[in-house]
């Protein structure tokens, strides 16, 4: 009984010190200032490793275009092969690469909240105009509850957004 109340109090203790220290360190890793980019060239994403259904490399690509449109914060996203992104001084590029994919079954996620889940990660690299890395990230978009099985290119591509709009700025102060 002794023993069950010694560990009782260490848990406590300790998840009151994860509470109180665990937002400190979460600021501390953000970083000081955005980088400036006006506009991003989003490359075709790349599946190398794996085997990934032509469907899903169609939705991540677009879905990502337009989730950078709508919440990236540039001015100007243009699509792989756009000759007009060589012109931009501040130009960011972004290359990403398909490392983890499981098909789940949309019949299983109906019926149980267990099963069927679909996800997919992805490594994100952005470039500067030169090559210069100047970010990486792996995201990781799923779907496990409602919906078709290619809502997870939607959820990386909502994510992606994000991690852009987090550590880049417009020229405009976007």
């Amino acid at each position: 009984m002794k023993h069950f109340f010694r560990t009782l109090t260490a848990l406590c203790l300790f998840t009151l010190m994860m509470l109180f220290a665990a937002p400190r360190l979460h600021a501390e890793g953000k970083p000081a200032s955005k980088l400036k980019a006006s506009a991003i060239e989003v490359k075709m994403i790349q599946s190398d490793e794996v085997k990934l259904p032509a469907e899903f490399q169609v939705a991540l690509y677009e879905h990502l275009v337009q989730q950078l449109e709508k919440k990236g914060g540039f001015s100007h996203v243009y699509r792989d092969g756009d000759h007009n992104a060589a012109n931009v001084a501040d130009l960011v590029v972004l290359r990403s690469t398909v490392y983890g994919f499981k098909q789940g079954s949309e019949k299983k996620r109906e019926v149980t909240t267990v099963a069927g889940e679909t996800w997919i990660t992805v490594h994100c690299q952005f470039a500067d105009n030169q090559g210069k890395v100047l970010l990486e990230r792996d995201v990781k978009g799923k779907v496990r509850f409602f919906g078709g099985n290619l809502r997870a290119t939607y959820d990386f591509a909502k994510k992606t957004a994000a991690v852009a709009h987090e550590n880049f700025s417009g020229a405009e102060g976007m």
